[in-house]
């Protein structure tokens, strides 16, 4: 990795993320975090991985979580979550961000839900950093499909079939998380998405904030930076992908993107083409 984003505090804060060309819906990322703070985000992905050293405090689903080295980390897609250092040198994690479509593929299974986003573990965490390290230096198609297919067995026992209850509200709120993904550039209001949930305004708010643990407007800011992350690892240049998301211009592009990812919208780039 070339340096470290400007947005970062601390000369060891370290991340890279790495596409393989081969497989879409698969993201593997490594970091070492000292005394950077992730804002509220999402990979709309399951992220599954495992801390290698330190301890990493994060609120997810309204509630704080703290995962000590060999802990695994299992996140359910759509659920925003943020992230800091828990302890002075900071924390060493791997992660391994799959679309749904992929986690069903692989494993043969459709609809695992993750009841606990952290899992002291060692075994399996330590199983896990060895086989996302694996898979972040393999090159050759076949060996890392087996890789991931693989990645995928110590995390079944954490995984159940079905959504619990409390998670059934969701459909509610589909056609309003469609709404912002369609409106990402412009500026909308509480009455209008309000009235795509069929809610009088405040109720809707204190809905929806009661369901995802954030507001419309964070989840908005969230799915912008999800898109503009998607778009650049598709090669489109910063400005344009400002201009397409609904950032004032490239200088919030890289401020916001870099609170959330921890890289800017450049090394971000730079590192698909090199996947």
């Amino acid at each position: 990795m070339q340096g470290v984003p400007v947005q970062f505090e601390h000369a060891q804060d370290r991340a890279e993320f790495r596409r393989p060309s081969h497989r879409a819906g698969v993201e593997l990322y490594r970091a070492h975090i000292v005394r950077h703070a992730f804002e509220p985000h999402t990979h709309e992905a399951y992220g599954l991985g495992a801390i290698e050293s330190g301890v990493e405090r994060f609120r997810y689903r309204g509630s704080d979580h703290l995962a000590p080295p060999d802990s695994l980390v299992l996140m359910n897609p759509d659920a925003l979550h943020t992230g800091r250092a828990e302890t002075a040198g900071g924390w060493r994690y791997r992660m391994a961000y799959l679309d749904p479509a992929v986690v069903e593929e692989v494993s043969g299974e459709r609809g695992w839900w993750f009841d606990a986003a952290v899992r002291h573990d060692p075994a399996r965490a330590r199983r896990v950093t060895a086989l996302l390290d694996a898979l972040w230096r393999e090159r050759e198609p076949l060996a890392f499909d087996s890789l991931l297919a693989s990645l995928l067995t110590p995390l079944r026992d954490h995984a159940r079939r079905a959504r619990p209850a409390a998670d059934e509200a969701a459909p509610r709120f589909a056609p309003v998380l469609d709404y912002l993904r369609a409106h990402l550039a412009q500026r909308l209001t509480l009455d209008e998405l309000a009235a795509v949930a069929g809610l009088s305004p405040f109720h809707f708010l204190r809905s929806f904030r009661a369901h995802y643990h954030a507001t419309p407007q964070q989840m908005l800011m969230a799915l912008r930076l999800f898109d503009a992350k998607r778009r650049l690892a598709a090669g489109e240049a910063p400005a344009q992908v400002a201009a397409a998301t609904g950032l004032s211009d490239q200088a919030h592009l890289t401020r916001a993107f870099a609170r959330r990812y921890g890289v800017t919208p450049a090394r971000y780039r730079q590192q698909m083409r090199n996947g």
